[in-house]
């Protein structure tokens, strides 16, 4: 019993950690390759839409206070 629970911990703990940084959170800035900088910013959680993003008509980045200018079409 003490095996099975100590593998299923294990497992659990390996699924968690590879998971979870997949999801959002504070990008730090950095270089990409061809030397372009790339401000930090926080990157938000992936789904199916756009029009819920900080650049788009009708929201608000509330760590930039910047009204979102694009449009879906």
């Amino acid at each position: 019993m003490k095996k099975l629970f100590k593998s299923i911990l294990i497992a659990s703990l390996l699924v968690i950690t590879f998971v979870v940084p997949a999801f959002a959170g504070y990008v730090r800035s950095h270089y990409r390759r061809n030397g372009t900088y790339v401000q930090s910013y926080w990157r938000s959680d992936p789904n199916s839409t756009v029009t819920d993003n900080y650049s788009y008509k009708g929201n608000v980045n509330p760590y930039t206070g910047k009204i979102g200018s694009k449009y879906y079409y």
